[in-house]
């Protein structure tokens, strides 16, 4: 899980919390990937889509930290807000359409933190 190596977690944590996750939540993955990786272009050319999806939903997670104040700004805050935005809203018509996964991602990533915390 080369992916997820920058947040400073346990490799085999990590593995087992992402699989634990994806009993359930399986379909936000699966919707998220449509959205991100495109699957008719990119679905070979990714095969560990679930960390993929993962590092972003974390990503997203640590941008909303940063836009409630929480964190402080960055250098690269204001770009990886925009990359953000501009990676979920492709195709999108409304502003509501964007808060849905917005709020998939970010409920990822929380429910990712709290699988790995509560493991041993």
């Amino acid at each position: 899980m080369y992916v997820l190596k920058k947040q400073g977690l346990e490799d085999e944590k990590m593995r087992q919390a992402l699989e634990m996750l994806l009993i359930d939540r399986r379909n936000e993955f699966r919707e998220l990937s449509a959205i991100l990786l495109r699957p008719q272009k990119y679905a070979d050319y990714v095969p560990n889509s679930e960390q993929f999806i993962l590092n972003f939903c974390l990503d997203v997670n640590e941008a909303f930290q940063t836009w409630a104040g929480q964190m402080s700004l960055t250098i690269n805050s204001p770009q990886k807000a925009l990359t953000i935005l501009r990676q979920l809203s492709r195709e999108k018509t409304t502003m509501n359409q964007l808060t849905h996964f917005l709020n998939i991602s970010y409920t990822l990533a929380d429910e990712f933190k709290e699988i790995y915390r509560r493991l041993k």
